[in-house]
């Protein structure tokens, strides 16, 4: 967690109600996979980050909801990742295939449940989303990025959003949570495989109220639908990037086809 203190208090306690990190688990919530990997993610990223919570936890600490946070480094995952862990959650992730095949990370991976995503959209059930319904099955916690990847956005700025987070969500009839993060390009650049340990960065943290998704209970799931509450969660992320950055977005949303760049990979 973060060092930053509010009158000589810890921050995390005093604007948040973030639980105390040494008591994050009750029993049974966490497998060895889930151990190793805390044992150096959470201390790597207390080294080069300070975490500034804002606003109240509103993760719910029971049952299955879907998470939906902005993603413009490699590191987000990591960033993500933790901020769910603190917040007595195990963090899953929709992610993409080829991690799984790095050695020791893919059997991490693999070890803590997450999902792995061809960048076909194929998964190995054949079914992208498969594995995102089977975790909100067993009252889990499941990471979708809805953009699909980095964002192409030139000033990072969430870009054009795709349907997953909101099928999920509707399908499951689960809470799905808009979340912003800001300040991990301090630690790794867009694209860059090298990490800044050397300047302790602030990232910003800041979870959405869960979306009002009354309006299209008992409604069919289709492009529509899906369009609508896809365009509504990009702009409650967009709208909590803002003011994590203190900034205003772009009027429009970038979209990489209507600026003639492919979807996926590396783009600069």
């Amino acid at each position: 967690m973060a060092d930053d203190t509010t009158g000589g208090r810890s921050l995390d306690r005093v604007t948040t109600g973030l639980p105390n990190p040494g008591r994050r688990w009750k029993r049974g919530e966490r497998n060895t996979a889930f151990r190793i990997t805390s044992v150096f993610v959470i201390p790597l990223f207390r080294w080069v980050s300070a975490y500034r919570w804002h606003g109240p936890n509103r993760l719910p600490e029971h049952g299955a909801f879907v998470v939906a946070p902005n993603h413009y480094t490699n590191i987000d995952p990591l960033v993500v990742g933790t901020a769910v862990w603190v917040s007595r959650r195990l963090p899953r992730f929709l992610a993409k295939a080829s991690i799984f095949r790095v050695p020791v990370v893919g059997k991490l991976m693999t070890g803590m449940g997450q999902i792995p995503v061809e960048r076909s959209g194929r998964t190995r059930l054949n079914d992208p989303l498969g594995g995102g319904r089977s975790l909100v099955e067993q009252g889990g916690a499941v990471i979708v990025y809805p953009e699909g990847t980095l964002t192409r956005d030139p000033d990072l700025w969430p870009m054009r959003g795709k349907t997953g987070a909101a099928r999920i969500a509707l399908e499951n009839d689960v809470p799905l949570i808009p979340m912003a993060h800001w300040g991990t390009q301090r630690i790794m650049p867009r694209y860059s495989k090298k990490l800044n340990l050397f300047r302790r960065a602030h990232v910003d943290i800041l979870f959405g109220e869960p979306m009002d998704l009354s309006a299209y209970r008992g409604r069919p799931l289709d492009q529509q639908v899906l369009g609508e509450v896809t365009e509504q969660l990009m702009a409650e992320i967009t709208a909590l990037v803002e003011q994590l950055r203190g900034e205003t977005a772009p009027a429009e949303r970038w979209d990489p086809s209507a600026n003639h760049q492919k979807e996926t990979g590396k783009f600069e």
